[in-house]
């Protein structure tokens, strides 16, 4: 996925809070219309895809399930 262009971020920002306020998993990015995952979500599964998800916590790298 790509990144939003700077003028874009504050929008994507919101949209990201707002769903991590309300305790959702995702958001329809406004830029693309694509679903993204928030960090939340991302934290709480545990592991990295390795998919490049633009709010991971894990820095892009996968990684396999907590032992």
């Amino acid at each position: 996925m790509s990144y939003p262009r700077p003028m874009e971020r504050d929008e994507v920002a919101a949209a990201h809070a707002a769903a991590i306020a309300a305790g959702q998993t995702g958001y329809m990015d406004p830029v693309s219309g694509l679903f993204v995952l928030t960090a939340a979500y991302l934290k709480k599964r545990g592991t990295c895809c390795g998919n490049g998800c633009r709010h991971c916590p894990y820095g892009g790298e996968a990684t396999s399930a907590p032992s």
